[in-house]
């Protein structure tokens, strides 16, 4: 396995399954290194707030030990 050694981690999971998003996440998750110090999780809006839901209740309280918490981003609107 490659050690992810960036300290911070932007994984995009737009258009993916809650399934298929927290799995590509814990892969992430088990691949960062020491100096990994924050991983962004990009979502989407609407029906990305289900995966952001899943992301909170799978990696939050103390269920991953390499998560120390899980705090909400911002909302950015694309230019259009």
């Amino acid at each position: 396995m490659v050690m992810l050694s960036e300290p911070i981690i932007t994984i995009d999971v737009h258009g993916m399954t809650v399934e298929k998003a927290l799995e590509v996440i814990q892969k992430k998750v088990n691949a960062a290194g020491s100096a990994v110090y924050e991983v962004r999780v990009i979502h989407g809006f609407h029906g990305g707030t289900r995966i952001r839901s899943a992301v909170k209740e799978e990696f939050g309280y103390g269920r991953e030990p390499k998560v120390k918490r899980c705090s909400q981003g911002i909302t950015k609107e694309l230019p259009g």
